[in-house]
């Protein structure tokens, strides 16, 4: 499972966290995906899209 949604390509951000003693440790900022069943050129399909792309209906929602 690839962790990209699939209407807007986005992917997980690489980033730090910081300790109160400001050491810096490597990590992930993943997306919000869920898994929907959208439809595509007429037909249902199953797919991760993120919450975003789905708020502001840049997919349609299969029935």
């Amino acid at each position: 499972m690839a962790k990209v949604c699939h209407s807007c390509g986005k992917k997980p951000a690489f980033g730090q966290s910081r300790s109160h003693s400001m050491v810096a440790t490597k990590r992930r900022f993943e997306p919000n995906l869920q898994k929907v069943r959208i439809q595509e050129n007429g037909r249902p399909l199953r797919a991760y899209v993120c919450t975003r792309c789905l708020k502001s209906n840049k997919v349609v929602k299969a029935a």
